[in-house]
């Protein structure tokens, strides 16, 4: 599993890498929401949704939802849905992580996780779309977004197989444990610094940096709960089995879901995107 994981890494992330910084952001937006329809597709089988037409009429009105925000959303209505998302990843995440009660399997249909699938997935395409075309460094910052997601992905792995004793929310993810989390921190805020001390881009001080950084690792983390959440619900183990040895695209975007806006509004208040 480990190794299939690796593999499928190593074909994935330099394409991601190549696209983001060559792409304009038409392309990548198009790119983007081809992903994440997937990722509709899958919540779709997580909210209950049995027949297969009605799974495929959700994705087609989340990609009508895409389009109708980006020909009418204004920047001061994004900005405003992003800070809805990020107190929502902010308080879901804290809910999860301090559940105690066991998770009981739901048959029936979840209108919802609907709901809340189809503003998860626009809001993050949304915020990475805008954040991609917003100047000569918005594909700079967007690679920077999806650093910060494997340097904390790579951290709460090693940290955890190192140091793991306390589970971090059992019962939702009993794999994760706070010394993984700590781990993620800790990555994710090197990186920070060390990108705000580069003469890459034109970057706001270490510290600002390095506290949004663990901001958005905490939502990446709640972002990776709630999709385990889902999925205990629904009685599987992954969203899909599109992507060998890392389940669907759900279990892959996971944690970007949940960073996205965060990291987008966060930018945006420390005077970078515009």
């Amino acid at each position: 599993m480990l190794r299939q994981r690796i593999l499928t890494a190593l074909v994935l992330m330099p394409l991601v890498v190549a696209g983001i910084l060559y792409l304009d952001s038409g392309m990548l937006a198009l790119l983007l929401a081809l992903a994440l329809l997937l990722g509709a597709h899958e919540m779709g089988r997580l909210a209950n949704l049995r027949r297969p037409a009605v799974v495929i009429g959700f994705a087609v009105t989340v990609a009508l939802m895409m389009w109708l925000m980006w020909e009418h959303l204004l920047p001061d209505q994004l900005v405003v849905v992003q800070w809805l998302m990020s107190i929502w990843w902010l308080f879901i995440t804290v809910m999860l992580i301090v559940r105690r009660d066991s998770l009981a399997q739901v048959k029936t249909g979840r209108p919802v996780i609907l709901v809340l699938g189809a503003s998860v997935l626009l809001t993050a395409w949304l915020s990475i779309v805008v954040l991609h075309a917003s100047g000569t460094d918005g594909p700079v910052w967007v690679l920077f977004l999806f650093v910060l997601i494997w340097v904390a992905d790579s951290g709460a792995y090693f940290a955890g197989r190192a140091f793991g004793r306390r589970k971090l929310a059992p019962v939702v993810s009993p794999g994760k444990t706070w010394a993984g989390a700590i781990g993620a921190f800790v990555g994710a805020a090197l990186c920070a610094v060390l990108l705000a001390l580069s003469d890459w881009v034109e970057a706001p001080s270490p510290l600002t940096l390095a506290v949004l950084a663990t901001i958005v690792t905490l939502v990446s983390i709640g972002g990776d709960l709630w999709v385990s959440r889902l999925k205990r619900e629904a009685g599987v183990k992954d969203s899909g089995q599109l992507l060998p040895g890392h389940g669907g695209m759900l279990d892959r975007i996971d944690s970007l879901l949940a960073a996205a806006p965060v990291y987008a509004l966060g930018l945006g208040l420390a005077g970078v995107s515009s």
